[in-house]
């Protein structure tokens, strides 16, 4: 009895993430301290004291989608204390203040004192230190915040900030800590993460990072998230492809193809420059996963410019693409530029792109079947089918008949076959 009295007594917390992986390592970082400092997260459905939605305000959707949880969350648990943080938190904080039922709104440069707002007294010393990975098999860890390259079209700089770096000991402290929690793969995220190291003192740069980390074969396996075109060295390319444990995959970030359209917008490269880029990385690690961001809809994008952008998609050897409609964002430079692209123009021409983004995707993974390959498997089973879910190096997802024993593991398997809804099925290697 004394028991259940205690644990009825014991608060409960419940979070909403929407946006990036920063946004998503940033929650888990938070829940983290609450959970270290005893309080519980909520299970879905269930009521919380404490609410948590993590905003983001990349595109004018995702600012609408923001609002929507807010006013959702509200709805499903009407009694507790509702704390908004985040990018749309930043950006917009007296339009958040005006929707009923929220109480406090917290901005990304303090979203940081969130435990120590709820728990009255400071958690962890505010350091960046994981405190546990139950929550995912491939944790990310936020190695660098903030941007300083203020792209026309971009709020994120207003939102996050100036390039900040997480210090090199606690970036291998944080790794130790992953590995020894039973962790065998970590993502590099940052905002603009090939900025690494340059407002260190001393100045250090990703490469070093990299190589340290691959020198001390820290744990089984980093994979690195987004990094700017130009800043994607030849030694980071020949770094994972001569390395046991750097994941054989890249995303990359072309936004148009062309550039005139590409000046505009303040990037800081030309379609040529990509386009070689692209090729090099697919000659030094030919079955690397490529991924690709575009934007499409730019004010003063013309026919011919959105063809320039699919003629040189199509032609290079990418995996997948992440497909952005341009959305004014208030306050940066593109927000007041004329000739804007009609939204019936703008759906059309990402259907297009998307439909011929489907399609590499599923001849990358044709190209797979008949391989082997090291799979992590991950702690959750496949909601459909009830197999094992595993993600390969190379970012295939794969399906895989088995024990439970094999959660949380890395094992070899034989890709076999593709399924209907773009992963793969592969059967373990013993």
């Amino acid at each position: 009895m004394d028991y259940e009295k205690q644990r009825k007594n014991v608060k409960k917390f419940v979070f909403k993430t929407l946006g990036c992986k920063v946004n998503q390592c940033e929650s888990e970082l938070i829940a983290n301290n609450l959970k270290e400092a005893g309080m519980l997260l909520a299970c879905a459905g269930s009521q919380a004291d404490f609410c948590i939605i993590n905003t983001c305000t990349v595109t004018g959707k995702a600012s609408m989608q923001s609002r929507q949880a807010i006013r959702k969350m509200i709805r499903a648990c009407p009694d507790a204390h509702i704390i908004i943080t985040g990018c749309y938190a930043q950006t917009e904080p007296d339009e958040i203040r005006k929707i009923k039922g929220v109480h406090e709104v917290v901005g990304n440069f303090e979203k940081h004192r969130i435990s120590e707002l709820i728990l009255n007294r400071k958690i962890c010393n505010n350091k960046n230190i994981l405190a546990a990975a139950d929550s995912r098999t491939r944790p990310f860890l936020k190695i660098q915040d903030g941007c300083d390259a203020f792209c026309t079209y971009c709020i994120v700089p207003y939102a996050r900030g100036t390039s900040r770096s997480m210090p090199f000991n606690e970036v291998i402290e944080n790794i130790n800590h992953l590995k020894k929690k039973g962790c065998h793969e970590v993502v590099l995220t940052g905002i603009h993460l090939g900025r690494y190291g340059k407002d260190l003192l001393p100045k250090t740069g990703l490469i070093d990072l990299l190589k340290s980390i691959d020198e001390l074969k820290l744990i089984n396996r980093v994979r690195l998230s987004s990094i700017e075109p130009c800043e994607l060295s030849d030694d980071i390319i020949r770094l994972v492809a001569d390395s046991k444990i750097f994941c054989r995959h890249f995303h990359l970030p072309l936004q148009s193809g062309c550039d005139n359209v590409l000046k505009r917008m303040h990037r800081p490269y030309t379609s040529s420059f990509f386009k070689d880029l692209i090729l090099k990385i697919n000659k030094t690690v030919p079955d690397a996963a490529i991924g690709v961001d575009v934007l499409i809809g730019f004010p003063g994008e013309t026919d011919n410019d959105f063809e320039n952008t699919y003629s040189i998609i199509k032609e290079l050897p990418v995996t997948y693409l992440h497909v952005f409609p341009f959305s004014p964002r208030k306050g940066t430079r593109a927000f007041d530029y004329p000739d804007k692209v009609k939204e019936s123009i703008i759906k059309d021409r990402c259907k297009k792109i998307r439909d011929m983004g489907m399609e590499k995707k599923e001849r990358f993974f044709k190209k797979a079947i008949g391989k082997k390959a090291q799979v992590l498997i991950e702690s959750k089973r496949d909601a459909t089918t009830g197999f094992l879910k595993g993600m390969t190096s190379n970012y295939i997802p794969v399906l895989i008949e088995g024990e439970d024993l094999l959660k949380n593991k890395i094992i070899d398997a034989n890709i076999y076959k593709k399924t209907d809804r773009f992963s793969m099925m592969a059967k373990p290697q013993f």
